[in-house]
């Protein structure tokens, strides 16, 4: 269990996936927390949210680039934003559950396969 919790691509996903909440709220959450203030106001807090994402994606980008492919880390990104917006869509902005989810989420997986097949660890 250590060699995982070691392993450059397990603290990518974790560092990512930190980062993505914070992004996720950056982005979007002004629409529910902010609707009410100018867009100035909303750009400055989502700005100050947006510090914390930087402070994890870019140490999770340097991690995962000892051990990934640039379009790999990229493709890896993509699924980690997609498994944190739905939840963060369906519980947090009440938004309905929709199967365009599922459809959009066999396509990232589907990206995935093809960006990672035949990849050989640390390559």
């Amino acid at each position: 269990m250590s060699g995982l919790l070691s392993s450059p691509i397990f603290r990518t996903v974790l560092l990512l996936t930190a980062s993505n909440v914070f992004m996720t709220f950056a982005w979007y959450g002004h629409l529910k927390n902010l609707s009410d203030r100018p867009w100035v106001i909303a750009a400055l807090v989502s700005w100050g949210i947006a510090l914390f994402e930087y402070l994890l994606q870019v140490p999770g980008n340097r991690i995962g680039a000892t051990a990934l492919s640039l379009p790999q880390l990229k493709m890896l990104q993509e699924a980690i934003a997609l498994t944190v917006f739905v939840p963060f869509a369906v519980f947090y902005m009440k938004q309905p559950v929709k199967l365009d989810f599922l459809w959009a989420g066999l396509c990232i997986m589907g990206a995935l396969y093809f960006m990672f097949r035949g990849a050989t660890p640390g390559a």
